[in-house]
């Protein structure tokens, strides 16, 4: 491909088709389609949800497409902003690494507005979520730097999630519109003066980062509205001068890996499905404390833990120290590792962990919080040499007794080198998807959602979504 940044992306968005995608790539849209409607479902409850709904219901508006687990038809641009709150709320969306992004939960909210705002097809939709999540991870990649495996975005405070999804929403509502490849790179244009998202919540607290999804995803759809009603964006939008990579990566940014093997090699299969509902960087701490817990590690036996994961994500999940130590929330307790160590170590739910492990009062829980005093967090070698590949962690226990129990997990359940079985897939989904629906209403969104390739349009989805 020849052209801009923005071009070579519109040219891939606009002249892919279904039966042109490789097949692995089919299968993994297939699965994050369905990931995604699964922990949107799983977020209907909580207060941000109602929060973001009630915003879009007080604006009102023409009614082109549905919010999941709701009655509600909206503008196009307000569904998805409401279901791109819902996609990310629970920490439970899929990653891309090396980018370390969360590609879905912008993308495909955008598509399933976009499509119900076009009368498109399930085979539609699936491209249009195919070419948009790539056009995501690809400008996420921008801001990896392999020589370090730092993310810049990170470094800089910025959520990549957002920023990136922006882009991909506009590449996969573009699509959705009809535009042809210069109309999506115009989208991208235009979403690039959107794309935005600060990532001290991760640290610090707050429900603000509920919403960046749901902004993104609302940005991408509104840029391919405004392409169809005559605007513009610069050409040199990612690259340029004064372009995206520029405003938020600098002279760090690697314009190149946006572009590398584009159309030949895709990057959607490399995303990872999340097995549990808290931040993907302690999900092997996770692991590492249950199989100590398999081994017959008691809580009771436990004198001091030391976890040990990617230097680089320390701050994330393991500062300020006394507040990883002592979260007030659920939300604070699935970005702390000394919590995730508590999870696996007390036993967690599903497959490993599930909702039903992050609450309110299990964060305040006195005996998970005695356990978390003595746990402390430090950058590691070993993991620093896998990171960010995999988001590897190692627990270290020394019991009352003196001895050391160590156990060490290199690679996420959920991600290539270790998928999850159909079963754990369809739990995963089932789990989230009865906070709202019946047992019975659960299974038969799933097999529609099964079947989006044949399917003539996404309406019946929606509907099928509804309690």
């Amino acid at each position: 491909m020849t052209g801009t940044i923005a071009e070579q992306l519109g040219a891939l968005a606009a002249g892919t088709t279904y039966d042109t995608l490789p097949d692995d790539v089919r299968a993994s849209v297939v699965e994050r389609v369905i990931d995604s409607v699964g922990v949107s479902l799983g977020a209907v409850p909580l207060p941000t949800s109602d929060a973001a709904l009630e915003l879009v219901r007080r604006r009102g508006g023409v009614p082109e497409a549905g919010v999941l687990g709701h009655r509600d038809q909206l503008p196009a641009a307000a569904a998805a902003f409401a279901n791109g709150v819902l996609a990310h709320s629970l920490d439970f969306d899929d990653t891309h690494l090396p980018s370390i992004l969360h590609p879905s939960a912008s993308v495909v909210p955008a598509a399933l507005a976009a499509a119900q705002q076009h009368g498109r097809s399930g085979a539609e939709l699936l491209v249009a979520v195919a070419v948009g999540l790539e056009a995501c991870v690809r400008v996420g990649m921008a801001g990896y730097d392999p020589a370090t495996g730092r993310n810049v975005y990170f470094d800089r405070g910025q959520h990549a999630t957002s920023i990136c999804g922006a882009i991909g929403s506009a590449v996969a509502a573009g699509r959705l519109a009809g535009l042809d490849a210069t109309g999506i790179a115009d989208a991208i244009g235009i979403a690039a003066s959107m794309a935005s998202g600060v990532i001290e919540a991760n640290r610090a607290g707050g429900t603000v980062k509920r919403i960046h999804c749901g902004w993104a995803a609302q940005s991408g759809v509104t840029a391919a509205e405004l392409v169809s009603l005559g605007l513009t964006g610069p050409p040199t939008s990612i690259e340029g001068r004064f372009g995206l990579l520029t405003a938020f990566l600098g002279e760090a940014a690697r314009p190149e890996a946006v572009v590398d093997g584009l159309g030949v090699r895709w990057e959607v299969p490399r995303i990872f499905t999340k097995p549990y509902p808290a931040n993907h960087f302690t999900h092997t701490i996770v692991d590492a404390a249950a199989e100590l817990a398999a081994g017959g590690l008691q809580v009771e036996d436990v004198a001091s833990v030391e976890v040990g994961v990617p230097t680089a994500i320390v701050r994330t999940v393991g500062e300020p120290l006394d507040v990883k130590q002592a979260p007030e929330t659920a939300y604070q307790a699935q970005f702390s590792a000394p919590y995730a160590v508590t999870v696996g170590l007390f036993g967690g739910h599903g497959i490993g962990a599930d909702l039903s492990d992050y609450t309110d009062a299990l964060a305040q829980d006195p005996d998970r919080r005695a356990l978390m005093a003595r746990v402390t967090v430090v950058g590691d070698a070993e993991c620093d040499a896998v990171y960010p590949q995999q988001f590897p962690a190692t627990v270290r226990v020394r019991t009352h007794a003196g001895e050391e129990r160590v156990a060490s997990v290199m690679a996420n359940l959920g991600g290539p080198l270790r998928p999850l079985t159909p079963e754990q897939l369809a739990h995963k989904f089932t789990d989230n998807a009865e906070r709202v629906l019946t047992p019975t209403e659960a299974a038969c969104l799933l097999s529609l959602l099964r079947e989006l390739p044949k399917a003539a349009d996404v309406d019946e989805v929606l509907a099928a979504s509804r309690a």
